[in-house]
């Protein structure tokens, strides 16, 4: 990973960098996300302000950043059901298509995983559409095998689209 860029947990101050950095990637990644854009861009503050009000039991949101930007993105969540709470599940990678490359992906999966240790928990799992291969390429590089396929996954702009279950065994 290039020199200058952290990895860091999420704040408040971060909700107008966090709102247009996802928003990037749902307008810019439609098929690979299952939030639609256009809800998103609808939202009012507080629920960006909310998304970032984290209860570090259940969940943790990741930046990169560089230079005080926001460059990359990922969030874990953690299921507080007395059977599930050994799981969490990763959600909403994102780095910024200038600065892909650079292993930023993989520094914000393994943050994930070393937050996702530090709470107990034994597996992380994430879903990636199947035609996302370069994704594909960064959660295997991370350790993460594909179990199974969820059919019709998304749909967006009349299209369907599978994908790919993977967990890592922390």
């Amino acid at each position: 990973m290039p020199n200058g860029i952290t990895i860091r947990h999420a704040k408040p101050a971060d909700v107008e960098s966090f709102r247009a950095l996802r928003l990037e990637a749902l307008k810019n990644h439609p098929d690979a996300f299952g939030q639609a854009y256009a809800d998103a861009a609808a939202k009012e503050n507080e629920y960006w302000l909310n998304r970032l009000n984290i209860n570090e039991v259940e969940d943790a949101l990741f930046f990169a950043e560089k230079d005080s930007q926001l460059i990359g993105m990922t969030g874990i969540h953690r299921s507080m059901a007395v059977k599930a709470k050994h799981a969490a599940m990763i959600w909403g990678v994102y780095v910024k298509p200038e600065w892909r490359g650079n292993h930023i992906s993989e520094s914000l999966i393994q943050s994930c995983v070393e937050w996702a240790k530090t709470q107990g928990v034994v597996i992380v799992k994430l879903a990636v559409v199947t035609g996302n291969l370069s994704a594909l390429r960064c959660y295997e590089k991370c350790g993460f095998k594909t179990y199974g396929t969820e059919p019709k996954a998304i749909f967006y702009d009349d299209v369907y689209y599978d994908e790919y279950l993977m967990a890592l065994n922390t």
